[in-house]
């Protein structure tokens, strides 16, 4: 009961935390990142991503494995373990980062890409290192190559291809559902069926819920009410959230008793320097060739160091590979405990929360030296603007149809149109005044916003006195928050 209380605790310590330091939040999973990355951006990025989140994720798995055997003198097979949960990296955390810094949407929809997919690649070279490690599998060298790969090979195949079956259902079933509530359900239990499915059918249950969130995604403006979307969003962060402080909290509360049973066990925090200092190098090392070859292949003659250093840096490893350490079994195949077990999920703790300070804290600072996150009328401010200008003309231009046609009464087209002309008028208002509007429009925002907090006013007198009932009160609040966040939308 003790351990439930301090879990509750420690993720009430976390929402305040949030509360008041909004830039560390973190934010979505595996699935619910699948879901926001468009398939029109990961073909934008395809080449790059697939040398990142194979490449180097083997490359840093066989770097900190080989680092660690040496330092820490970990078993080939655990110090193989460890490499395979430090390779992946935060898919989220990095991605609110580049959107706040406004990054070109090119380095975004790759640092996306890269942590999704990264970690994919990563979690199922530790099931196969795991599953070496518990099972005491032994052999020549190439002969356990050979395995690993013929073994990957069947997990990410058969793992995406339970992802596309989950989605081509959830699809299905999701064009036909017009409730809010049941669509959420639905959308919540996707991931743990692609995943239980994946397990079921031993091939790797983190591929079929990345490709179920990637395929789900794709239709989601298709399967959804504007309703369900707003809801799901909320939906989607509460959850996260408090899943990922649940796991935070987990490590927090074992960790003391496993440094104490290390405290005689050799220079563990040694040990963590060095396997958090090979990650890093490697990343490094990895990244500024890669991105070298390619811009030269492309004929650019732009400096790469930029978007290169953004992308090496933004190697932070967070919740993920926190998760898969949690998940090594306690005992191997025999049922003895599994040998060094302690050990590597206390080097990877280190490593994680070291990562998590040294990269998190830099990384704004260095994207700002590298030339990113200044305000332009290029960026994505005006392209957000443009497309509200050319969204209100497109409903202009069709409510002119209709009123051709008869389909509504002269009062009703008038008042629509006199909205849709004053929203124009606005949207250009902005566009002529350049990088200087923003003072003005920040004014219009806050005098918008006293409107609708007389207006939350009135309708609680309303509600206080009898006049309206319940369920008029939460439409009509609805409505006033919509608008809330539509003028809160886009700013920090």
């Amino acid at each position: 009961m003790r351990t439930v209380e301090l879990v509750v605790l420690l993720v009430a310590l976390a929402t305040v935390v949030a509360a008041f330091a909004g830039r560390l939040r973190v934010p979505a999973l595996l699935y619910a990142a699948s879901e926001e990355l468009s398939w029109r951006d990961l073909r934008a990025v395809w080449r790059p991503v697939a040398v990142l989140a194979v490449g180097l994720v083997l490359a840093s798995a066989a770097a900190v494995a080989a680092v660690a055997g040496a330092v820490a003198s970990l078993s080939v097979s655990m110090a193989f373990v460890l490499g395979a949960v430090l390779a992946s990296t935060d898919p989220v955390a990095v991605s609110a980062l580049a959107r706040r810094l406004s990054l070109p949407a090119r380095v975004q929809a790759l640092v996306q890409a890269e942590s999704l997919f990264n970690d994919g690649t990563s979690l199922v070279l530790f099931q196969i290192a795991v599953s070496l490690a518990v099972g005491g599998t032994a052999g020549t060298a190439a002969g356990t190559v050979l395995h690993g790969v013929g073994e990957f090979a069947v997990l990410a195949g058969g793992g995406g291809a339970a992802g596309a079956a989950v989605a081509a259902g959830v699809i299905a079933v999701r064009r036909r559902i017009t409730d809010p509530v049941l669509e959420t359900v639905t959308a919540l239990i996707t991931p743990y069926v692609a995943y239980l499915l994946g397990e079921t059918l031993h091939v790797s249950g983190v591929t079929a819920v990345i490709v179920a969130g990637l395929a789900v995604g794709a239709w989601r403006s298709k399967i959804t009410t504007a309703q369900t979307r707003l809801q799901l969003h909320s939906v989607y962060q509460t959850v996260v959230f408090l899943l990922e402080s649940v796991v935070f909290a987990l490590i927090g509360l074992e960790l003391p008793t496993l440094v104490r049973e290390l405290g005689q066990a050799g220079p563990w925090p040694l040990a963590a320097l060095a396997v958090t200092g090979i990650l890093i190098a490697t990343r490094v090392l990895w990244v500024f060739p890669v991105f070298a070859i390619l811009q030269r292949r492309r004929g650019q003659r732009r400096p790469v160091w930029p978007v290169a250093a953004v992308v090496s840096w933004a190697g932070t490893r967070g919740v993920v590979p926190l998760a898969a350490a949690l998940s090594i079994p306690l005992t191997t195949a025999g049922g003895a405990p599994l040998p060094q077990r302690d050990l590597v999920l206390v080097l990877a703790a280190a490593a994680i929360v070291i990562s998590l300070i040294v990269q998190g804290f830099t990384l704004e600072p260095l994207a700002r030296l590298a030339g990113f996150g200044q305000a332009t009328t290029a960026g994505p401010g005006h392209e957000e603007t443009v497309a509200r200008l050319r969204m209100a003309e497109a409903g202009l231009a069709r409510l002119e149809e209709l009123a051709e046609d008869g389909a509504a009464p002269d009062a009703v087209i008038d008042r629509l149109r006199a909205t849709l002309q004053a929203r124009i008028g606005n949207t250009r208002a902005r566009l002529d005044a350049g990088p200087g509007s923003g003072p003005a429009a920040r004014t219009e925002r806050e005098l918008r916003g006293d409107l609708i907090a007389a207006e939350n006013a009135e309708l609680s007198r309303l509600f206080q006195a009898g006049a309206i009932s319940a369920a008029t009160r939460r439409r009509l609040q609805r409505g006033l928050d919509l608008e809330t966040a539509r003028l809160t939308e886009g700013q920090p």
